[in-house]
C-alpha cells in the first residue's frame, strides 16, 4: 500500500508524464514540427509499475489510451487497442467503425476493462470483491455508448434517415413501457393465452384458492398406466411448458403417451399474502399428486418439476414420507437447485439486511410483486434483456420482433411474502436443504439425503439462474438411483428445446463418482435435445400400456372447464 509521501511522488510523476503527453500530441498533430523525446515519459512509467500492481495496471491502461488518441489523429498506423468480446452484438454495425466512433466504442471497453481489474485487485474479501465486481459490471454495461442516441451512430443515422421520427416513436415507447412497469421485449399484440399460447387440449379437473389441476387429452391410441404431474415454477406462468404446439414439453409428453397432468399456480393477491411455503407444499404439491393418483387410478405417479418447482417437490417428498405416502415412483428435477452453496449471481441481491427488513412485516403478510423479480433475474443479463431493448425500443422507436418465450418472460406472477422470504432465508442464505433436519414443514423435520426415489436431474450448461455445476450437487444429496444430463444453452432454452428442432446437443454420462467438471470431462456429448433421453428414462417407471381414455377427470374430480383455465390468464396490472 501507498504511504501518503509515495502517493504525493506518484503524483508529481503522473503530472509531469501528463505534461509530456500533452506536448507530445500537440507536436504530433502539427505536421512538420518534431516529435517529442518519449524516453523520460518511458522510464517514469516503467519505474512504477514495478512498485505496485495498481500502477502496472494504470500504466497499461495510460498506454491504451495514448494509442487511441494517436490512432484518432493519424499520428500512429490504426490498428485496433480493444475488441469487443466473443458474443458482445452492442457494436456489430459498421457504422461503429468510423473513426470518431470506433474511438468512443475502444475508449469504452478499454476503461471498462480497466475498472473491472482495478476491482479485482482491491483489498478485500473474496465476497465482497466479486460483489463489487458484480455491480461494477452493471454500472459499466449500463454506461456503454451504445446506450446513449449521441454516442450511437445507429441512433443517429435512423434519425436523420426518418427526420425525427425514430426518437419521437421511441419516446411514445418508452411512457408506454413506464406506465406498466415492464420493458417490452417481443410485439405482445402477436400473442394470447389460450388461442396461440399453452393450446395444448384438455380440461381444469381440480381447484383451489393455489392451483388449478390440468388433464391433458391423450394424443395416442394407448397410454402408460402410471400418470406424470409436471409441477413448473410458481414465480413465472405454468406455459412455458406449453408454448405453442412446436415447442411444447407437454404435447411432447403427451405425443409420447405419458398420461399428463400440470400444476397451473394462481398469482397471489393481497387476500393471499399470508400463505407459507408449508402452504405450497400441503395444499399444493401433495394436494395435486393426491388427486392425480385419484383420477389416473394409480398407487404411485411419475413427477417432473422446473425450478423452484422442483424445491417444492424435494421438500414435500420427506413430508409424505413421514406419513406413509409413497406415492412418487420417480422425479424428474429440471434446473434445479437445491445445494446453494454457489448460487450464481443472484446472491447479489440477496443480503441478511433484505430478509430481516422482509421477516419484520411476515405479521402482517404481503405480496411480492412478480414484476420486482422479473427485473431482477433480468438485470442479471443486462445487455440482452434490458439494454438490448432500451436502445432497439426506445433509441430507435422499434417494435421488437414476435418470440413466444420473451412473451411468457414479461407475464410474471405474484409470490407471498412469507413464503419467499422463507425460501431466501432457508435455501439461498442458510443453504439449509443440505443440512438434514434443520427446518421442518407441515410438521416434519426436512432431510432430503432420505430421498431413495430414481431421480433425472437436468441442468442447463450457460444457465445464469441454476448454474449447472450446483445442479451437480443434488447428486450427493438424493440417495436414489440418479442421472445427470448437461443441455446447452440456458436456463429457458436449455430446457425449453423441442426434438423436432434438432437443435444444440446434451451431455451424458453414467460416472456421477467426480466433481461437475470431472464429469463433464467424461461426458459424451449426442446432438439434438434431452427430451429424448429423458423419455426413455421414464418409460421403465410408467407402468403398461393401456387404452387411451378421452374423458378427464372422475365422479369426484369433474371438468371446470377447458384448459389452460383462468388462472394463467390473470395479467399483472
Amino acid at each position: 500500500m501507498f504511504n501518503n509521501k509515495s502517493m504525493d511522488e506518484f503524483f508529481q510523476q503522473l503530472t509531469e508524464t501528463n505534461q509530456k503527453l500533452l506536448q507530445s500530441w500537440v507536436n504530433l498533430s502539427q505536421p512538420g514540427e518534431p516529435a517529442a523525446d518519449l524516453a523520460p515519459m518511458q522510464q517514469i512509467m516503467t519505474g512504477l509499475t514495478q512498485s505496485n500492481p495498481f500502477i502496472a495496471q494504470h500504466s497499461d491502461f495510460y498506454k491504451q489510451q495514448l494509442d487511441l488518441w494517436l490512432g484518432l489523429i493519424g499520428a500512429k498506423e490504426k490498428a485496433p487497442v480493444a475488441v469487443p468480446e466473443k458474443g458482445d452484438r452492442r457494436f456489430n454495425a459498421p457504422e461503429w467503425e468510423q473513426p470518431l466512433f470506433d474511438y468512443i466504442k475502444q475508449n469504452y471497453l478499454v476503461t471498462s476493462r480497466w475498472l473491472l481489474q482495478m476491482v479485482e485487485q482491491a483489498h478485500t474479501d473474496d465476497a465482497a470483491r466479486e460483489k463489487m465486481s458484480f455491480f461494477t459490471r452493471q454500472y459499466v454495461d449500463a454506461m456503454s455508448p451504445a446506450n446513449f442516441a449521441f454516442t450511437n451512430p445507429e441512433v443517429m443515422k435512423l434519425a436523420l434517415e426518418s427526420k425525427g421520427e425514430s426518437l419521437q416513436e421511441g419516446m411514445k415507447k418508452l411512457m408506454a413501457d413506464m406506465q406498466k412497469g415492464t420493458i417490452t421485449m417481443t410485439d405482445e399484440s402477436q400473442f394470447e393465452v389460450g388461442k396461440n399460447l399453452g393450446i395444448s387440449p384438455g380440461q381444469v379437473v381440480f381447484e383451489n384458492d393455489l392451483f388449478q389441476l390440468l388433464q391433458y387429452t391423450p394424443s395416442t391410441a394407448k397410454v402408460y398406466s402410471r400418470p406424470l404431474l409436471i409441477v413448473p415454477p410458481c414465480v413465472n406462468k405454468y406455459y412455458i411448458m406449453d408454448l405453442q404446439p412446436d415447442n411444447s414439453l407437454v404435447a411432447y409428453a403427451v405425443s409420447q403417451g405419458f398420461k399428463t397432468f400440470l400444476v397451473s399456480w394462481k398469482s397471489v393477491t393481497p387476500e393471499m399474502g399470508h400463505l407459507e411455503w408449508d402452504d405450497y407444499v400441503e395444499n399444493g404439491v401433495i394436494t395435486a399428486c393426491d388427486v392425480v393418483r385419484k383420477i389416473g387410478k394409480a398407487e404411485k405417479i411419475n413427477v417432473l418439476s422446473f425450478c423452484i418447482g422442483g424445491e417444492l417437490v424435494s421438500t414435500a417428498m420427506p413430508v409424505m414420507q413421514a406419513r406413509g405416502l409413497d406415492w412418487i415412483e420417480s422425479v424428474t428435477l429440471m434446473t434445479v437447485m437445491i445445494d446453494h452453496t454457489e448460487p450464481g449471481d443472484i446472491k447479489h441481491f440477496i443480503d441478511w439486511n433484505l430478509i430481516r427488513k422482509r421477516e419484520a412485516l411476515l405479521s402482517e403478510g404481503g405480496v411480492i410483486g412478480g414484476k420486482e423479480l422479473s427485473r431482477t433475474f433480468s438485470a442479471l443479463r443486462s445487455n440482452d434483456l434490458i439494454w438490448n431493448y432500451v436502445v432497439n425500443n426506445y433509441l430507435k422507436g422499434k417494435t421488437p420482433a414476435p418470440f413466444d418465450l420473451l412473451y411468457w418472460n414479461n407475464d410474471s406472477a405474484n409470490l407471498a411474502l412469507p413464503m419467499h422470504t422463507f425460501f431466501l432465508r432457508n435455501m439461498y442464505l442458510e443453504n439449509n436443504l443440505t443440512k438434514p433436519n434443520s427446518f421442518s414443514l407441515c410438521g416434519v423435520p426436512i432431510d432430503l439425503t432420505t430421498i431413495i426415489t430414481p431421480t433425472y436431474i437436468f441442468a442447463a450448461r450457460e444457465d445464469h439462474i441454476v448454474p449447472w455445476q450446483s445442479a451437480y450437487l443434488s447428486t450427493r444429496i438424493f440417495k436414489g438411483p440418479l442421472r445427470y444430463v448437461l443441455g446447452a444453452s440456458g436456463h429457458i432454452a436449455g430446457a425449453i428445446n423441442p426434438v423436432k428442432a434438432n437443435k444444440r446437443n446434451y451431455w451424458v454420462n453414467e460416472d456421477l463418482s467426480g466433481d461437475a467438471e470431472a464429469w463433464l470431462e467424461g461426458a459424451e456429448s449426442r446432438p439434438g435435445s434431452w427430451w429424448q433421453d429423458w423419455s426413455q428414462w421414464l418409460i421403465p417407471f410408467s407402468g403398461e400400456q393401456v387404452a387411451a381414455s378421452k374423458t378427464h377427470g372422475n365422479a369426484t374430480f369433474k371438468p371446470i372447464e377447458p384448459a389452460p383455465g383462468r388462472y394463467v390468464k390473470e395479467r399483472l396490472d
